[in-house]
């Protein structure tokens, strides 16, 4: 479900639960956490790299294990707090709730063939949760768009909206050369420097996140949520389609 590696300073966190797409499940989510926060407090950790295997980063909430939403607020929150980087490495699809994610993280590497889409409105739901994460990084008017239409993007767009920081050819080209500047960076500069370019995301959880959890559990249990999950776990239409 989560594999685990360090090398040279970097600890890399591996999504590997390819049959699910990597859906965040309650188990994963709580797993992520508590690895997490044993990479904060470890002081070999210069820093932490998030990646996958499989051809999809993450496709979103497991819609048949579904994490609690405080807690992935929690695991959100939990990123963006950390006192090391955390990078994110996206070489494939990444989906819904994958998408906050690569919020919460402060530098996103993705290989050029990776692709991205807000799902949540085509099931009867909305990026709530997630915007914790997403809407302080991304441009507002792309926001719009792709929260409104569930359309696919490519890493380019990725890039020029704030989602993704780099994108290269190979996600490793992209991520490389910020690993070795990390490397060369003070550990106790990394976490006075990331206080101070997290600190506006922060302060969207203070806000906002009691609201958002409201939001995305009353559109969970609604009707049309049902039906919108429910046609996707069947590969049909919902009835709502025109």
């Amino acid at each position: 479900m989560l594999k685990t590696s360090h090398e040279s300073g970097i600890t890399t966190l591996t999504l590997d639960a390819p049959e699910t797409r990597n859906a965040l499940s309650a188990g994963l989510v709580a797993r992520l956490a508590d690895t997490l926060a044993a990479c904060g407090a470890d002081p070999g950790v210069r820093a932490v790299v998030l990646t996958h295997t499989g051809n999809t980063f993450s496709a979103g909430a497991d819609l048949k294990a579904p994490p609690d939403p405080y807690a992935l607020v929690a695991l959100l929150r939990r990123i963006v707090e950390l006192p090391k980087p955390v990078l994110a490495r996206v070489d494939g699809h990444v989906r819904a709730g994958g998408l906050g994610l690569l919020g919460a993280c402060d530098i996103v590497a993705v290989s050029e063939a990776s692709d991205f889409a807000f799902t949540e409105v085509r099931l009867g739901l909305a990026p709530a949760v997630i915007s914790l994460t997403v809407l302080p990084r991304v441009e507002p008017r792309a926001a719009g768009r792709y929260y409104l239409t569930g359309e696919r993007f490519g890493a380019a767009e990725a890039v020029r909206m704030g989602l993704a920081t780099v994108a290269a050819p190979e996600a490793d080209e992209a991520l490389s050369p910020v690993l070795r500047s990390l490397r060369r960076a003070s550990p106790q500069g990394l976490a006075a420097s990331k206080r101070l370019v997290a600190a506006r995301v922060l302060e969207t959880f203070e806000r906002d996140a009691e609201e958002f959890v409201g939001r995305s559990a009353a559109l969970f249990a609604s009707a049309e949520a049902r039906e919108g999950m429910t046609a996707f776990l069947e590969r049909r239409d919902p009835v709502w389609a025109i």
